[in-house]
């Protein structure tokens, strides 16, 4: 399986998105401050993943949860988070 990721940062309101097949060793990466995108907002949560079975179907999901139309869905759907 792969996983489309969201993570939030403890120290602000970051959330960042992504993709893996290991849901552990990715949380372990980013929280070490290995990926450029995440280092500067350090540790961080998982918040939510949605499983897909095959690597084009997580890009293609990571891709339209980084949409506006997308990070909609994912924060009322998903994080169940109001907009309003």
């Amino acid at each position: 399986m792969w996983y489309v990721y969201v993570l939030r940062s403890k120290r602000s309101s970051f959330m960042y998105i992504g993709h893996t097949r290991d849901l552990e060793k990715r949380l372990v990466h980013h929280n070490e401050g290995l990926n450029q995108s995440t280092k500067h907002h350090i540790p961080f949560d998982l918040e939510a993943y949605v499983a897909v079975k095959t690597e084009a179907q997580a890009i293609q999901l990571e891709k339209y949860f980084k949409t506006g139309s997308g990070k909609s869905v994912l924060k009322r759907r998903i994080l169940m988070i109001d907009e309003d």
